[in-house]
């Protein structure tokens, strides 16, 4: 505990300039549990960048980790690339601070004789990482906390080809951070003098002009596009970054019947309208489905805070309202994508599609069905940016599509990140198409399911909050390594993976085969029935995570099956509570 007061008295006298932390720092002055938390660790990288609590301390957002942060990056900068060639976009999203952290970053970095472009407002972050590419930046910096609840901000930091920084790169970064001793003394530039000197320029539309006409030409059937305005499409961008990039990229093709959430359309960073402007949570678009039953839409679109992840639901031709899961929606434009391509000719014999580990078998099984290949890559877009670059560079295969569980998508390679914006098009694309063939979506997806099997999945979050939580995550991680499981409700396992240790490991003979990705805390199971489950401690949010999925004959055997392998897997987690 000492160690922690000698963090908070520093700190109490450093930041006596600033009314606002030195009033948060005397209020906790008496609880040794909340200097604990302030103080225990400075905040990390983890697979979503750098992300906590607004507040004072090292284990907080604030002006001082930011500066720490940027003057990291700044000296790995310096060091990997010529002072000619080092330039940094940064941009932000609408929750609180994120100017501010926005413009302390960037006045770190003109400090550091480091031109920086930031946007002038708040913007998506799909547009930074198309930035970073378009202006030949070395790195990129996002001031966002995706989806969290608004007491969170974040920083997340992109490499110079326009995705999130990667081990190797975000260990070298990191390294430089920790080597930074004392964040009270990292100088910032003047802001007149940078605009001054060309070491702060500020970015307008017509960046986003760019990207919205490098967007159409993903659009597979243009011929509908007359037709387009048929499609009547509720949208909200839950008080975040989505609503004039989406709303101007739809009616540029043509969808003139947009309504938007009144309530939620305009940025507010206290997210007043729901408990988590997370779209994967149902309740978070609970307004837009109510306004599509009162104008019987036949769309809804809604995209979380800075505009990184989508969810959508349908109108049946029963005139009920149908949501997708991520996996589902995933499944759904893989084959959209493959149909129209190999209809049209011009699907590459190279394709490829990219997904994490914790992400459904579905989408895999219909690009075979089309002779495209598929990579499974560790949790983070990151990794599937990643491949994009490296694809473009060595031609082994030409992307089509990346995506992850967590309702992110990627359709164009001009983007190395998820990208909600562009996978709004495309889903508007696929709605219409299917209206003019008198279908639906629901309808395609099921008979998918008739083709493939019936997939389902499912995810359960454990949220395990402050230094407890983490203690607790490490006890339940450290429980199932050092108790091997055999079996789940009397499904046997096949084959357990440890991804910290690289290994795979066959339950029947005990031997062992490397698994080719990077080291993560991560077990899956793998089952003889072709179920697995997976569990990880999440990188941005104190929760562990639990995925499940399995595939039946029908969807009564595929939902007896998940609901056996979720009671017993919480079981076990029980126990070790």
């Amino acid at each position: 505990m000492e160690q922690f007061l000698v963090s908070f008295r520093k700190w109490k006298e450093n930041v006596q300039n600033n009314d606002e932390l030195t009033n948060e720092l005397v209020s906790i002055e008496t609880d040794p549990r909340q200097i604990e938390e302030c103080f225990c660790k400075y905040l990390e990288f983890g697979t979503g960048g750098m992300r906590g609590v607004i507040g004072a301390g090292t284990n907080r957002m604030n002006i001082y980790t930011i500066r720490k942060a940027t003057q990291g990056l700044a000296n790995y900068l310096q060091k990997a690339f010529p002072a000619e060639e080092q330039k940094v976009v940064i941009a932000y999203d609408s929750r609180y601070k994120s100017r501010d952290f926005a413009l302390e970053a960037a006045l770190v970095l003109a400090n550091n004789r480091i031109k920086t472009y930031v946007f002038e407002k708040i913007a998506p972050t799909p547009l930074l990482s198309y930035a970073v590419v378009q202006l030949q930046a070395t790195a990129g910096i996002v001031i966002t906390a995706s989806h969290n609840p608004k007491e969170y901000n974040g920083y997340k930091v992109y490499g110079k080809h326009g995705g999130q920084l990667t081990d190797a790169f975000s260990n070298a970064v990191t390294a430089e951070i920790q080597a930074v001793e004392n964040e009270f003394a990292i100088p910032v530039a003047d802001q007149e003098a940078a605009e001054k000197e060309g070491y702060l320029l500020w970015l307008d539309d017509k960046i986003l002009g760019r990207y919205i006409q490098e967007t159409k030409k993903l659009l597979l059937n243009e011929e509908l596009l007359p037709e387009a305005g048929d499609l009547r499409i509720v949208y909200t961008p839950l008080h975040g970054t989505g609503l004039i990039p989406v709303t101007r990229l739809l009616k540029e093709c043509g969808f003139s019947d947009v309504h938007v959430v009144k309530e939620q359309a305009d940025p507010d960073p206290a997210f007043p309208t729901v408990v988590s402007p997370n779209p994967e949570e149902r309740s978070a678009c609970a307004l837009a489905i109510d306004l599509a039953r009162k104008i019987n839409a036949d769309l809804v679109l809604a995209t979380d805070p800075d505009a990184d992840r989508v969810a959508f639901t349908v109108r049946t031709k029963s005139g009920d309202y149908v949501s997708f899961t991520g996996n589902q929606t995933g499944a759904l434009l893989i084959d959209y994508l493959l149909q129209m391509r190999a209809r049209k000719n011009i699907l590459p014999e190279n394709s490829i599609i990219i997904k994490t580990i914790v992400t459904s078998e579905m989408g895999v099984r219909i690009a075979q069905d089309y002779g495209v290949k598929h990579l499974d890559v560790l949790t983070g877009f990151k990794y599937i940016g990643e491949k994009i670059a490296e694809f473009e560079e060595t031609k082994q295969h030409t992307f089509l599509f990346g995506y992850e569980e967590s309702y992110g998508y990627l359709i164009g390679s001009y983007v190395r990140d998820k990208d909600a914006v562009q996978t709004c098009l495309l889903l508007a694309e696929m709605a219409l198409y299917y209206k003019k063939q008198g279908s639906d979506i629901a309808e395609r997806l099921e008979q998918l399911y008739q083709k493939y099997g019936y997939f389902k999945e499912d995810l359960i979050n454990i949220t395990m909050p402050g230094l407890e939580g983490q203690k607790q995550l490490c006890k339940v991680m450290s429980y199932f390594r050092d108790n091997p499981l055999s079996e789940i409700k009397g499904y046997p396992i096949a084959v357990r993976k440890d991804y910290l240790f690289s290994e795979a490991i066959d339950c029947a003979c005990d031997s062992k085969t490397p698994i080719e990705l990077p080291c993560s805390n991560v077990l899956q199971y793998l089952f003889t029935t072709g179920a697995w489950c997976c569990i990880r401690p999440s990188g941005t949010e104190p929760k562990l995570k639990i995925y499940f999925a399995v595939k039946g004959k029908s969807p009564e055997e595929a939902q007896q099956q998940l609901t056996a392998l979720k009671d017993g897997f919480l079981e076990l987690i029980n126990s070790v509570k």
